[in-house]
């Protein structure tokens, strides 16, 4: 039986950089085929990782017969559509985090996945860390007791010329979007949704958030308290305090 999986790779950022180099060392794995809005990019790209398709559009690209699961790597901003074109062309969906930049779109595309009984995955690749099986095995084994705050944080200080995209409205920047989904998502994976928001930002000269705080309260009263940053160096860590210890990330 062969359980080779062949992905196709839409956009040619940073991170599909950092995606295509790491899908060399998974086995089973593939890189057939790569799109760019451009061809010069598409074919520097498939040069650099010896894809041996290459496509100057990304309906080309998820219309390769061949392809079976399309890794969407563009801008925050094209997530939605981008996911889209690849489920109406059949292809099961992994989307770069944020997902969306909205909830409408979420639902949207959520719904499309379900209507093609296609699969679609967000690529929160902080859950996949070993180190979050360790912590979902300590917390099952109730090594600290019952879980019920998480204090968490996620900045960095950017400079609007090297990063452009993170202080563009039209690009869907900000911290909470970029950064600020990681202490979020820890949130989610520990206590479920939260059953109440209350948060907070400052917004820059760009009008996007520069910095955000987020108080989360769940369904078991649990507590979330987040924040996040793209102009300042923040801790990033993550302490859980449960009724008889802590676990300190």
């Amino acid at each position: 039986m062969n359980n080779r999986i062949l992905w196709g790779i839409l956009g040619t950022g940073k991170i599909a950089h950092q995606f295509a180099a790491a899908l060399r060392h998974l086995p089973g794995a593939e890189l057939g085929a790569v799109g760019s809005r451009s061809s010069d990019s598409a074919q520097r790209f498939a040069d650099e990782f010896g894809i041996p398709r290459r496509y100057g559009s990304y309906a080309e690209l998820v219309n390769d017969p061949q392809i079976e699961v399309i890794y969407v790597a563009t801008p925050h901003s094209c997530h939605a559509g981008n996911s889209r074109l690849a489920l109406n062309a059949g292809k099961a969906v992994l989307c770069e985090k944020p997902f969306t930049i909205n909830v409408a779109q979420a639902r949207d595309v959520i719904g499309l996945a379900r209507e093609r009984k296609l699969f679609l995955m967000e690529a929160m690749w902080t859950r996949c860390f070993p180190l979050m099986d360790k912590l979902r095995w300590l917390l099952a084994s109730g090594a600290i007791g019952e879980a019920r705050q998480l204090t968490a944080d996620f900045g960095f200080r950017a400079g609007h010329r090297d990063e452009p995209r993170l202080f563009g409205p039209e690009f869907g920047g900000g911290a909470l979007l970029d950064v600020g989904v990681y202490p979020v998502s820890m949130a989610s994976l520990l206590f479920g949704p939260p059953t109440r928001i209350v948060s907070a930002a400052n917004l820059g000269a760009t009008g996007v958030d520069e910095e955000a705080a987020m108080i989360l309260t769940h369904r078991g009263g649990e507590l979330a308290v987040l924040h996040t940053a793209i102009r300042l160096d923040t801790a990033q860590e993550a302490i859980i305090t449960g009724t008889q210890g802590r676990i300190r990330i």
